[in-house]
């Protein structure tokens, strides 16, 4: 078997051990992969962590089974995420709409975090005609998180699990960092599993992943990555991020400039 990682490179020894153990579970190997960034590869793999928007554009292909659900109130024991907006600690911008004309980086086209929900916020404010004045991709949240400390660009929209992350292990960061809006919350990035697979294996590899936090080993490795524990998933649970997704096809709205 075949698994894939898409998303951001700070989890990959997550995924790593969510791998090794459905492995071990089911007494095979599996190899771990980066994805290609055009998510030309996804047909290959039996098992994928993919954002939520590239997710129900692949829908046909892949399966939802679980995702995790973070630790700290703000997730209400759900397994959702937000999109912090970011700014420079010394920048003038206070709110979302201050942003008018800055330069903004996004990590990948295909985020939702970084992408999907900025467009769609920007629709509910009726600004689809360049509400920035620069975008720019940075290809993952690590760099564009960077680049706003170093005012590169003026603001980004993170994945709250990412930020979390990055201010823990960089304290440094936190100090040249603000954030100004929160966008969210959206379903969070699921555990995928190929259509092609078996309704028992799949019922199989969702047990293992959602029983995980059970296990000792588990918990250095859920620590980590801030995760409570992973809960079952559907496709339906994604229905949040497809609305946002249809709306700006509906207006005609899908680049940010």
């Amino acid at each position: 078997m075949k698994a894939i990682t898409y998303l951001a490179p700070a989890l990959r020894t997550v995924y790593q051990f969510i791998v090794e153990m459905v492995a071990d579970a089911l007494g095979q190997e599996i190899e771990l992969a980066t994805g290609a960034a055009d998510y030309a590869d996804v047909r290959e793999a039996e098992l994928c962590f993919i954002c939520g928007l590239p997710y129900i554009r692949r829908a046909t292909l892949l399966e939802a089974i679980a995702a995790p659900v973070l630790r700290g109130q703000r997730y209400q024991n759900r397994p959702i995420y937000f999109s912090d907006v970011i700014v420079h600690h010394d920048s003038p911008f206070q709110h979302f709409a201050d942003l008018r004309g800055s330069s903004w980086a996004y990590n990948e086209p295909e985020s939702q975090s970084g992408y999907g929900i900025t467009r769609y916020a920007l629709l509910q404010m009726g600004e689809t005609n360049g509400f920035f004045g620069r975008v720019i991709r940075a290809g993952f949240h690590q760099k564009a998180i960077r680049m706003v400390c170093q005012r590169e660009v003026d603001a980004a929209a993170i994945d709250s699990q990412v930020l979390a992350i990055e201010l823990r292990d960089h304290p440094r960061l936190a100090e040249q960092l603000r954030v100004i809006h929160v966008l969210g919350p959206s379903t969070i990035q699921p555990v995928a599993v190929s259509t092609r697979l078996s309704e028992s294996l799949k019922q199989e590899i969702q047990t293992v992943i959602t029983q995980l936090h059970h296990s000792p080993a588990a918990q250095a490795h859920f620590s980590y990555g801030l995760i409570d524990h992973f809960a079952p998933v559907s496709d339906a649970d994604y229905n949040d991020i497809r609305a946002m997704l249809s709306a700006c096809e509906q207006a005609n709205f899908l680049r940010l400039a």
